[in-house]
């Protein structure tokens, strides 16, 4: 397999989508090599405001470090795209790799067929087409979605095969949380980007309720950049893998809002799941995927109305017990249903059928 990733590992959707499955696809038989549209470098720069030439550079080599990475694409058996293979433009280069004989697979955790303005530039807005989305779904031998909703998007296009693979959290990564006790200033947390660290504003008025209610709450932001909130003191760190799991293990209550639109719904759980890995209470917008992944005051909290939020949160952040609780069992649950090794066998198994199936027609 080739498998063809927007981001390098230091990207969410590529580490989660991709990188964690390499060594277990290798055991299944599956021997895998993986080129990064984006190298670490240009991530970095991705996520930095302005700089739009530095920015324009970068995407240029970075389509020659793509294109020159298939010139060998007949050894391969088949080509996975984890997003597009260019994020610009038609999939011209897809349709020609299908003529000449690729099998090929298109991945996707985001509803990446609703065109949304960019982080990068506003060139990458105007060259970004929701249809190009819709093309890719009925060009490829198998779309691989990250939630059921996005599957049958896939489908209603006219995918000729569109199947759901969810995204697995290896716990070995992440430490258990300490256990939950209120002798200590509690933690509310937020783990993100500076894309999606917006959706806080969804529920700003409750929060600062909250803060205000709670003076010894603690709250803290993973990865949201510059991110203010009038009477609420986030403390703001940048985002790495180190540091992501060092406040995994200071956050107690883990915050994932969001809107109450069709991009909602592409999202595949990642932070949500993430806290319920580290041993930590989530508390979610009850939308899309996270109506599956989350059990509502078993492994989490889902919340519809700002009072719901409300409720909710002063629970959490007044019963230790009760975030204990939630804790050990939203641990378990990732343990026992996302399980890295469980899902690349699931997807070892897919890629193999697929092969074998276009091979034989």
């Amino acid at each position: 397999m080739l498998f063809l990733t927007r981001y390098p590992v230091e990207g969410a959707s590529s580490r989660y989508r991709v990188f964690q499955y390499l060594p277990h696809l290798e055991a299944q038989g599956v021997r895998a090599d993986v080129q990064s549209f984006m190298d670490e470098p240009m991530y970095q720069l991705s996520l930095a405001p302005g700089r739009t030439g530095s920015k324009i550079a970068a995407t240029l080599k970075a389509t020659f470090r793509r294109l020159w990475a298939l010139r060998r694409w007949r050894q391969y058996d088949a080509i996975y795209l984890q997003r597009e293979l260019l994020p610009f433009g038609p999939p011209l280069v897809e349709a020609a790799l299908k003529k000449r004989g690729a099998v090929l697979f298109f991945d996707y955790d985001d509803a990446l067929f609703i065109k949304k303005a960019s982080r990068y530039t506003r060139l990458a807005t105007a060259l970004r087409s929701a249809d190009k989305t819709r093309d890719l779904f009925r060009l490829v031998h198998c779309v691989v979605a990250g939630n059921d909703w996005l599957r049958d998007v896939a489908r209603e296009a006219g995918a000729e095969r569109s199947i759901t693979l969810e995204v697995a959290e290896d716990t070995r990564r992440i430490p258990m949380h300490a256990p939950h006790s209120n002798d200590a200033r509690v933690t509310i947390g937020w783990l993100g980007s500076p894309s999606t660290v917006k959706y806080l504003r969804v529920i700003e008025p409750v929060l600062q309720r909250l803060a205000q209610r709670y003076p010894r709450v603690r709250w803290e932001i993973m990865g949201g950049s510059d991110f203010k909130m009038e009477g609420v003191d986030w403390q703001l760190n940048d985002w790495s893998l180190d540091r992501e799991v060092a406040a995994l293990g200071r956050f107690d209550i883990g915050l994932m809002p969001l809107p109450p639109e069709d991009w909602a719904k592409g999202k595949s759980g990642g932070k949500a799941r993430t806290y319920m890995a580290a041993g930590i209470v989530p508390v979610v917008s009850a939308i899309g995927y996270n109506l599956e992944l989350i059990r509502h005051a078993e492994t989490g909290f889902l919340c519809t109305t700002p009072q719901d939020w409300e409720t909710h949160l002063v629970r959490v952040i007044e019963d230790a017990d009760l975030r204990q609780r939630i804790a050990s069992s939203a641990r378990a649950e990732v343990e026992q249903r996302f399980d890295p090794a469980v899902i690349a066998a699931q997807m070892a198994e897919m890629l193999k059928d697929v092969v074998d199936d276009v091979k034989n027609r």
